[in-house]
């Protein structure tokens, strides 16, 4: 009688001792994150959090990925700060409604799983729920071979934060005259890649050494901080996360209707980052708006009698801030540029 050999999940390509490995190793990240309010550990089927404290908690919930800036990370091997930049970025599209974070998931999924790698991915994560307040308490790893190619993963977030509902911020307050104050992107963020990478490797060869992957790799900034400063001192009328579309899509988000955003584009100089990219590709100025941040990754409504005292209060917090626009009256919403002519 001939045995037939033993086929199990490993061979499939799947190996659940790895896996084990890494939910070891993640389980202690998690943990370091933890805050009042978590009634569950790493582990479990869910995750569970005590909601608390606020008469009328309205929750605000996102979800987002981080994009082909995982590129970056694939080719130089840096993996520990590439979950820092997802958990910012939810935070910063929860924080623009008044929500303060409360917890966090992550889906990490990968052909074949290195549980070092994803180690360092979720000690990012960790690293941004901590700075943030906010407690990492579930999340997904799967090893799906075949579906991704070797060396390469994608990583997803999920995060929830709740507000008072009188105090959620809706934009429903700005006005014609309001002053609109920006501050400073940390490089890409995490938006705009795939046309950097194009413009950067396919047609300017440009070799990727540890100075530019650092400048790619700067990790997208929380703008919680500033925010819940301004909101504090009832400062804020509005705040827009300046993500894919750049100040063109995302600053007409927290507009009523009937306003538009004047932006003068001569109150910031754009770093040289992304004039860079502007000249190897000769980019159309419509586009490049739309594609980057350019320098700007938040932008504040506030009025113009508070101005002084919001500039004070992020001076208090050693933000840079730069009076880049105002509100007018105007059909639709949208963004109007000047100060500048350009073709």
């Amino acid at each position: 009688m001939t045995l037939k050999k033993r086929i199990g999940y490993k061979d499939a390509g799947v190996n659940i001792d790895e896996a084990d490995r890494a939910v070891s190793l993640i389980r202690e990240h998690a943990r370091s994150t933890f805050r009042k309010g978590v009634l569950t550990d790493i582990g479990s089927f869910s995750g569970g959090f005590l909601l608390a404290g606020l008469k009328r908690p309205v929750l605000i919930s996102s979800a987002d990925g981080v994009g082909t800036k995982l590129k970056i990370a694939f080719l130089t091997g840096r993996h520990n700060t590439i979950g820092e930049d997802l958990v910012n970025h939810c935070v910063n599209d929860i924080a623009v409604q008044g929500a303060a974070p409360l917890f966090f998931l992550d889906y990490f999924a990968v052909g074949k799983l290195d549980a070092d790698v994803a180690g360092h991915v979720v000690a990012g994560i960790a690293r941004g729920c901590r700075a943030n307040g906010c407690a990492l308490i579930g999340g997904e790893t799967a090893e799906m071979p075949g579906l991704y190619q070797p060396g390469e993963y994608d990583l997803a977030g999920f995060i929830v934060g709740a507000v008072e509902r009188s105090q959620m911020l809706t934009g429903k307050n700005i006005r014609a005259g309001d002053v609109l104050l920006g501050l400073p992107s940390n490089g890409l963020h995490t938006n705009g890649y795939s046309l950097a990478r194009r413009l950067l490797f396919d047609v300017a060869q440009t070799p990727l050494d540890d100075a530019l992957a650092d400048e790619l790799l700067h990790v997208h900034r929380s703008y919680l901080g500033p925010i819940r400063a301004l909101m504090k001192d009832g400062l804020l009328k509005g705040a827009a996360h300046i993500t894919g579309g750049g100040i063109t899509d995302n600053t007409p988000r927290m507009l009523p209707e009937g306003i538009t955003a004047r932006i003068d584009v001569s109150t910031w100089t754009i770093p040289p980052l992304f004039e860079r990219l502007r000249d190897i590709g000769n980019l159309d100025w419509a586009d490049y708006r739309r594609t980057f941040n350019l320098g700007i990754g938040m932008i504040f409504a506030v009025g113009k009698h508070n101005v002084p005292k919001a500039r004070a209060a992020l001076a208090m917090l050693g933000e840079t801030c730069y009076e880049i626009g105002e509100v007018i009256r105007s059909k639709g919403r949208r963004v109007e540029y000047v100060g500048e002519v350009r073709a």
